[in-house]
């Protein structure tokens, strides 16, 4: 079965920094592509970022770009997500997300994306 279980979400100010942890379970994690996504209260949920498994380039949307950094480590079957310079429209429930295994595209997407954490909330304030 598989599972992904977000944390490390918070309130912050804004400039701050949070850094985002998704631990997998059940998953060829060295084998599958994984991403960020983030919904805000009344608005679809939105692609922030992906990494690839066959490919050392990471994606990111352009909202945080230059903020955020999706890192992942295979040997814990962990996702990342560095956050800094947060502003209050970072505001939103972040999900975690991992794409079928030995998919070679890294697709941005939400409909691409197979299984799904439960979120973790991120509060940004002015």
């Amino acid at each position: 079965q598989v599972q992904l279980v977000a944390s490390g979400g918070g309130l912050v100010q804004a400039g701050g920094s949070l850094r985002l942890s998704c631990a997998t379970s059940g998953l060829t994690f060295g084998s599958t592509t994984l991403g960020w996504f983030r919904q805000a209260a009344g608005k679809e949920r939105e692609f922030v970022a992906a990494i690839g498994w066959n490919d050392p380039r990471t994606y990111y949307a352009d909202a945080v770009e230059g903020r955020f950094t999706i890192s992942r480590d295979n040997a814990k079957s962990t996702l990342y997500l560095e956050m800094n310079s947060l502003n209050p429209e970072d505001t939103a429930m972040y999900y975690c997300a991992a794409d079928r295994p030995y998919t070679y595209i890294v697709s941005t997407n939400v409909w691409n994306y197979e299984y799904w954490g439960q979120g973790t909330q991120v509060t940004v304030s002015s």
